[in-house]
């Protein structure tokens, strides 16, 4: 039922031109001209293919401003991660030089169709703790729940598309950073809500990482020859497709 006495309020008003701002700088960004690693294990081939080709999405579909304000908490969470795991004695480097203003690390693959850029590369940390080095390193944000969930399952069973992404990079990152996949990479996970801390070793998955790469040639390929891949499911009511930016656009289509 509509509050007909509501007013907005200095929160609604604020609020609302921060998202505004937020939601247009968002639109003004270029999109990605290339498929990004760390997307390749998203189950659905065909959304995938979308957000490759940069595909409008569905009415409603673009990021709000309470979703780009999460983004942005996470990349500030990260840089914290960054400093507390330096503190604790883990040399991580993060960009090139390890200074603020280098390239970031990273690879490029199939004419640079397919990239990806690692959070951080560990080469030294205290004995006790037990790693190898050099290391990818990879950091996540979630909320109390899924973090409650990675803890528990771990991370391969917890978030199979973060696992593919630490799979493909080490297998990526090898030719530049040699040793890489030879020690497990570090990931850790940052529960938003508490500020707790999640770490564990991934050993490489060199299986996983064929398997990936050989999907993001699968949708390399299918998209330059203009085929449209098979939808994930037959059912429109499928968890993933009921939260996908593309669902309506894929549904309206005959196949």
């Amino acid at each position: 039922m509509l509050d007909f006495n509501h007013r907005p309020t200095i929160t609604d008003r604020l609020n609302a031109l921060v998202d505004e701002r937020l939601v247009a700088d968002n639109a003004n960004r270029s999109p990605r001209d290339y498929l990004g690693g760390s997307r390749v294990g998203v189950a659905c081939e065909r959304a995938l293919q979308f957000e490759f080709t940069a595909t409008p999405k569905d009415a409603g579909g673009d990021f709000s401003g309470r979703t780009l304000r999460i983004f942005a908490m996470g990349h500030v969470l990260e840089d914290l991660a960054i400093a507390w795991l330096r503190s604790a004695g883990i040399e991580i480097f993060t960009r090139k030089g390890n200074r603020p203003d280098g390239e970031q690390f990273g690879f490029s693959a199939a004419g640079g169709r397919l990239r990806g850029h690692v959070d951080g590369i560990i080469t030294h940390a205290p004995e006790a703790l037990g790693l190898g080095s050099p290391a990818l390193w990879e950091c996540k944000t979630m909320n109390a729940k899924n973090w409650r969930s990675c803890v528990k399952d771990g991370v391969v069973k917890s978030k199979p598309v973060y696992a593919a992404q630490i799979a493909l990079y080490q297998a990526y990152m090898e030719p530049s950073v040699p040793g890489i996949a030879a020690s497990p990479a570090l990931f850790t996970a940052i529960n938003k809500d508490t500020a707790e801390l999640h770490h564990e070793l991934v050993p490489f998955n060199a299986e996983l990482a064929q398997t990936m790469s050989d999907k993001a040639v699968r949708i390399l390929q299918a998209t330059d020859a203009g085929e449209l891949l098979p939808r994930l499911t037959n059912n429109p009511d499928f968890f993933e497709c009921r939260f996908c930016s593309w669902a309506a656009r894929c549904w309206e289509m005959p196949r």
